[in-house]
């Protein structure tokens, strides 16, 4: 495989659960949590970036690599983006896979995953979704769903992003926002406006569909647990428990 870099953006000020990076789950901070996930995925190092000095010295203290980027990035891809020509001025680097920092129970099988679409030279990012099995989440906008063209078992070509109520007959699946991007494509991502349909949706994926280019879906097993309120920390305190 090209050379990968695994970078996962991490923040303080969530609004509705603040400074949760460093929030405890059985004795490590969830930073360092996602950070072992990473790391047992294998595709290559794994790097935090984050404006927190606080967030730095966690994952430095735990063994692992921080660096340090602005506190004014309107997003995360802009934030990697930032990490990346700091980490590799030398330009080595050719697939950038971007990790949710508030994501501890992923799979790191699902994290390799994300790489596979990437060896057709037509796709420029590509994502993860599973399959919705819970009736509930058809109908919650903060479930985005992704809809697809399939192309291989397990993989569709994206046609679009949406919060809207899941509708027909299905399968319908439950987008995962980690993003493995071809270097060329983060650059071009972040040198782009946000695209109408994004405002709209409040996704940032929709700018790279409407400017053109090509994301593909990895279809997986599960969904890891997203962690944005006090009520998902309990949660992952239980799935994370020795």
């Amino acid at each position: 495989m090209p050379q990968t870099l695994v970078l996962i953006p991490a923040r303080m000020a969530s609004t509705r659960l603040p400074g949760k990076p460093l929030a405890d789950i059985g004795g490590l901070p969830m930073i360092v949590h996602v950070v072992r996930r990473a790391q047992e995925a294998r595709i290559g190092e794994a790097v935090v970036a984050t404006d927190s000095e606080a967030v730095a010295t966690a994952v430095e203290k735990a063994g692992g690599r921080a660096i340090m980027t602005r506190a004014d990035h309107a997003s995360g891809s802009d934030r990697i983006h930032e990490a990346l020509q700091a980490l590799d001025p030398e330009r080595r680097v050719e697939i950038v896979v971007n990790v949710q920092g508030d994501l501890p129970t992923i799979d790191p099988s699902e994290i390799r995953a994300s790489l596979a679409p990437l060896k057709d030279a037509a796709v420029d990012i590509s994502t993860l979704a599973a399959v919705i099995h819970d009736p509930a989440e058809l109908t919650n906008p903060n479930v985005v769903k992704a809809h697809g063209r399939p192309v291989a078992p397990a993989r569709m070509h994206a046609i679009t992003f949406t919060r809207a109520n899941a509708k027909g007959s299905g399968p319908h699946y439950h987008h995962i926002g980690l993003y493995a991007y071809r270097r060329a494509a983060l650059e071009r991502f972040v040198a782009l406006p946000p695209s109408e349909n994004e405002k709209r949706e409040r996704l940032e994926q929709l700018r790279a569909l409407d400017a053109g280019m090509r994301i593909d879906i990895v279809v997986v097993d599960t969904v890891p647990l997203g962690v944005d309120t006090p009520e998902d920390l309990d949660k992952a305190r239980a799935m994370l428990a020795p």
